[in-house]
């Protein structure tokens, strides 16, 4: 017990803020930070910390806020605790996530249960000692030696300061331990043609003034930066100018690490830390994104959603980890895939001929009325055209849907969630969920996190598995997947499904719960409860997105 309290003692923390504007990539950063210092021999994990009142992400529109990530143990968080899942190969759980409205719940229900023995609970220092406390349980909870912490939003900003208030009091009693990164953009104004320091210099000022002095800044920009950028931030933002570190566009986010390196970040934050690099390289990390520059082969794919538009632009964030995980899949099967988003509305008005040039769809995540239509006929043309096809959630209930409708000639088939008075409700609310929609209680009260799923043998879903656990034929696989959904497949029609070539491929262990359907006789038609994409990794694929590609790389070839 003495030896594990030196331990915590001797933690290092290493706090990432934003400056100029937001989305400069910070959750990327502190993922591909915390790679280079995995591999150099630490353990690592990450916190994210969102500004916002909220008490998690479950509630938010994905348009504003973009993908909802859930964790193992049904956590609803932002999306960049995936990023640091996907680089570091590991689970973030909820310790390792906090909000503003978490924050102040806590203290205020411990105010209530006189947790502060009658003391006046003020908003400094009691927020920040609660954020404090938090971070320690997370160090607790993960044992690490070196603990990334993302603090949302953009520095100048009201909604942080009191983030940034827990870090400076961290660094005061830990100074030796603590270090600050501020990931900030340098614009290059296109009548101008000059990359513009100005904006990041009066970002530091703002940080100054919360009592932080930032180690190093990364330098985000269109390009990378040049010597006299560099010498002009180290003057103005009093920092060595080795701890300007450039960090350009780059084509995949994976290369992100190989960069750092190139400025040796890795190496100047453990001298800063005092201590040694005792690890391997980013040899492995290199191979990968090298497989990822040099495929040459193709595959189209469609994504049919309903998250995609905010105003004139296209954004992509609602289903970051579905685009990494096909991302995945492709480098194993060597080629690079060509993603188009289509609308699910413009289905409905338009009809399915834009489909034609697909290799294969999917029909990712999504909730309510608005799309639905036009995720079914995408579904109709997919079965009745042999193109792969693979439904994520609610994916799988559009295609029961439609094949009850178009199979089974149930016309009017529908989910209880579009049409709560269906004559045929071949998705219908849980029971326990029932009751907590009458109550309003929306938040967190979904099926969340990771469940097992038993595999049924002798069905693709099975080949798919097997492939990756190498087991034989006929043995049991139970797998543990992530949920984030309130409707369940309708058991009293499980029987005329499978009967009319609807196969049941995946179950809860006791058989209750559908968890997947494929269509047999056809080149892959898979549709799961759960999200396979949570847990894909670029150096752990997941089989199922391996699997879509290479068979969307083989009809291809077909046609």
């Amino acid at each position: 017990m003495e030896k594990k309290n030196i331990k915590q003692s001797n933690v290092k923390y290493l706090f990432v803020v934003g400056g100029v504007m937001s989305g400069v990539g910070k959750g990327i950063t502190c993922a591909s930070i915390g790679k280079i210092l995995q591999l150099k021999g630490y353990k690592v994990s990450a916190i994210k910390i969102d500004p916002y009142i909220n008490v998690d992400a479950g509630t938010m529109n994905p348009i504003e806020h973009g993908e909802v990530f859930v964790t193992e143990d049904g956590d609803e968080t932002d999306q960049d605790v995936g990023n640091y899942e996907r680089f570091l190969n590991q689970n973030i759980l909820s310790d390792n996530y906090m909000t503003t409205g978490r924050v102040y719940q806590t203290v205020i229900t411990k105010e209530r249960n006189l947790g502060y023995n009658g003391k006046c609970v003020q908003v400094v220092p009691d927020i920040p000692n609660e954020i404090i406390a938090r971070i320690k349980q997370a160090i607790k909870k993960t044992e690490v030696d070196i603990m990334i912490i993302e603090i949302g939003g953009t520095v100048g900003e009201y909604e942080n300061l009191l983030f940034l208030e827990a870090a400076r009091m961290m660094h005061l009693t830990e100074p030796k331990n603590v270090l600050f990164i501020m990931v900030s953009y340098l614009p290059i104004p296109l009548k101008i043609g000059e990359m513009k320091t100005k904006p990041t210099q009066h970002a530091v000022r703002a940080l100054n003034s919360a009592g932080i002095q930032p180690d190093f800044i990364i330098a985000r920009s269109r390009i990378n930066i040049d010597a006299s950028r560099k010498e002009k931030i180290a003057i103005f933002c009093n920092i060595q100018e080795n701890d300007v570190i450039g960090a350009p566009d780059v084509d995949s986010i994976y290369e992100v690490p190989l960069n750092f390196e190139k400025d040796n970040l890795g190496a100047r934050i453990l001298t800063k830390f005092n201590l040694p690099d005792k690890g391997k390289n980013l040899k492995e990390w290199s191979a990968m994104v090298k497989r990822i520059k040099l495929a040459k082969k193709t595959t189209k794919i469609g994504i049919v959603g309903k998250y995609f538009s905010s105003g004139d632009f296209c954004l992509t964030d609602s289903y970051i980890s579905v685009i990494e995980a096909i991302k995945h899949g492709a480098m194993v099967n060597n080629c690079q895939p060509i993603l188009d988003w289509i609308n699910a509305e413009d289905i409905e008005k338009n009809g399915t001929r834009s489909l034609k040039q697909y290799d294969g769809i999917i029909v990712p995540q999504g909730w309510g009325v608005r799309g639905s239509e036009g995720k079914i006929k995408a579904i109709k043309y997919c079965r009745e055209n042999k193109v792969p096809y693979f439904g994520l959630c609610y994916g799988m209930q559009m295609a029961v849907i439609e094949f009850a409708r178009n199979i089974l000639g149930f016309k009017k088939a529908n989910s209880e969630e579009i049409d709560p008075k269906t004559a045929y409700p071949v998705i219908h609310i849980m029971s326990d969920q029932k009751e907590m929609l009458a109550k309003k209680q929306y938040g967190g009260t979904i099926r969340l996190g990771g469940w097992p799923c038993q595999i049924v043998p002798h069905t693709h879903l099975y080949e798919v598995y097997q492939k990756k656990f190498l087991v034989n034929n006929d043995k049991n696989i139970i797998i543990s997947e992530r949920h984030r959904h309130r409707y369940e497949f309708n058991n009293d029609y499980r029987e005329k499904f499978s009967q009319a070539g609807l196969k049941i491929c995946g179950t809860s262990p006791d058989n209750k719960i559908v968890e997947a359907i494929e269509i047999t006789n056809h080149p892959f038609f898979i549709g799961t409860q759960f999200h396979p994409e949570y847990i894909s990794r670029p150096l752990n694929p997941h089989p199922l997105f391996v699997e879509f590609v290479r068979v969307c790389l083989k009809q291809k070839k077909r046609l």
